[in-house]
């Protein structure tokens, strides 16, 4: 299983049980060039749309930002996987998501919590990255950025975030709850799809066991009816 077939998989079992019943519209935020949950949620018989200036081409697909997207009426749910932490302005964000859910919509947020990627994760991680290749991937780019840099960890992966203008998971839930009422948070699995051999149980376990943190960040936030009249 590639990377993002493993992650999409993740996301999927954490999504899928957010969801009203089929034919409620979907519209998911950052859909990315493979065309995220979109192929699997139309064949459960949802009308999902993706959303992404990076979007593959079809009918299915709207090549812009969130931002600039203007749905042809308020949908039923939002999903955001891994999309919220890296955007310019989260709270143009947050109103852009709150004008396109229906009353009573519900926004799914599958994010990173970047500051529980302490130094025990970061090496737990870091044992277990891939054999080097022409194409490697962010956590061995962050690997060898701190190996170079010379940094404590801390320093060296906030002056990165800084640098890519990355939200903290605790920024992003402090933001969405100034629009929506915001469900229990959970926490779960976020690095094993870009590690060797190391599945989301494995890191599970790792998790449980008190070695490493759990940077997945999920929740639910749903629309009333209050808040679509402001």
């Amino acid at each position: 299983m590639m990377p993002d077939d493993a992650w999409l998989a993740a996301a999927w079992g954490v999504v899928s049980g957010e969801l009203p019943a089929p034919p409620a519209s979907v519209v998911e935020v950052g859909c990315g060039p493979l065309g995220g949950l979109v192929p699997v949620l139309r064949s459960a018989g949802y009308p999902a749309t993706g959303v992404d200036p990076a979007a593959p081409p079809g009918s299915w697909y709207c090549p812009v930002e969130f931002e600039r997207y203007d749905p042809p009426e308020p949908v039923g749910v939002i999903v955001a996987c891994t999309s919220l932490h890296h955007v310019c302005d989260l709270g143009e964000m947050t109103g852009r998501l709150a004008a396109s859910l229906a009353p009573g919509g519900v926004l799914v947020v599958v994010e990173w919590a970047r500051e529980r990627f302490d130094e025990a994760t970061a090496r737990w991680c870091f044992d277990r990255l891939p054999p080097p290749g022409d194409d490697p991937g962010w956590l061995s780019r962050r690997y060898e950025q701190w190996r170079d840099s010379g940094q404590p960890w801390e320093a060296c992966l906030r002056s990165w975030a800084e640098a890519e203008g990355l939200h903290t998971g605790r920024e992003i839930l402090g933001e969405l709850q100034t629009r929506f009422d915001i469900g229990p948070v959970t926490y779960g699995p976020y690095f094993f799809p870009d590690l060797a051999g190391v599945s989301e149980a494995d890191e599970q376990a790792a998790i449980d066991r008190g070695q490493i943190q759990a940077n997945r960040m999920q929740f639910v936030g749903r629309h009333g009816a209050d808040l679509a009249a402001e």
